[in-house]
């Protein structure tokens, strides 16, 4: 079996590749995409194929699909350019004829305000259309994207949000990219969508205290409003774009998107997830 894995060079699709060699798939059956295939040398010292694989360029997508059982496609991460990227992924894969496509998506994709939502609802209608099974998992915020709030908790002793008592069901990369192993190199997920979640949805009081435990020095959550929390990155030099980006990311989780938490995730791994503090703790290590 041929699996391809999409963004290899980013921090999930190295993950899910090395957990599909960890798995005890062959390296010669592995097939592992990017657009900087220098960064996957160590890879294909492995014997795992190395493709360059760009969104953005169609020929390269035909070449790597090319005999392919499953592919994973690893989302495009630039909003303003991920549909017609996806589009030409979603061509390529027909045209390839491939067997089976993992998408990864957002929460509730179908039916969420999420300000980054709309992409994905419209790869996840475009792939139901392709006639090829395919099996659709929607990740939850990574841990991960918290490691900088800490470090700025490092020195500053407060998290400063405009989420007020909204929470998060995070999920470390790694239990992600875990999860779309097990879809991956398993049977009967054609078809499925899994809401992919950390075990607890937590808050950012939770968040201050987990702070304060790893950081060794009190940390508390400021709770301000959009207006204030523009005011203040604006200030710290962010465009006003990019602040609003942010803002409105907060008034999402004000809104309680990203607070349902779901078992999809510790069925597919047959384990618990890992925890907020366990999953910064290593992120910071």
């Amino acid at each position: 079996m041929s699996i391809v894995v999409t963004g290899a060079t980013g921090h999930l699709g190295r993950l899910v590749v090395e957990g599909l060699l960890d798995a005890g798939v062959a390296p010669a059956d592995v097939v592992a995409g990017g657009r900087a295939t220098e960064r996957l040398d160590d890879l294909a010292d492995r014997g795992v194929r190395v493709v360059t694989l760009d969104y953005d360029r169609p020929e390269t997508l035909a070449d790597a699909f090319t005999g392919a059982d499953r592919v994973l496609l690893v989302s495009g991460s630039d909003p303003g350019r991920r549909l017609a990227q996806h589009r030409a992924v979603v061509d390529a894969v027909v045209a390839a004829g491939v067997g089976h496509v993992v998408y990864t998506s957002a929460p509730h994709a179908d039916r969420t305000s999420l300000v980054l939502a709309p992409d994905h609802r419209a790869t996840e209608e475009m792939l139901a259309a392709s006639g090829l099974p395919v099996t659709v998992l929607r990740n939850n915020w990574y841990t991960e994207n918290y490691v900088a709030t800490l470090q700025q908790a490092a020195q500053t002793g407060e998290i400063v949000a405009s989420v007020g008592d909204g929470r998060v069901a995070s999920a470390t990369r790694a239990d992600l990219a875990a999860g779309a192993v097990a879809v991956l190199t398993g049977s009967g997920h054609e078809g499925r969508t899994y809401e992919l979640t950390g075990d607890v949805a937590w808050d950012f009081d939770e968040l201050a205290a987990v702070a304060t435990e790893l950081l060794g020095r009190p940390v508390t959550y400021r709770r301000v409003d959009a207006a204030e929390h523009t005011a203040i990155l604006t200030g710290a030099g962010l465009d006003e774009g990019t602040a609003g980006f942010v803002v409105a990311l907060d008034g999402n989780i004000a809104a309680g998107e990203l607070a349902d938490a779901t078992d999809h995730l510790r069925t597919l791994l047959g384990r618990p997830t890992t925890s907020l503090a366990d999953g910064l703790r290593a992120a910071l290590a």
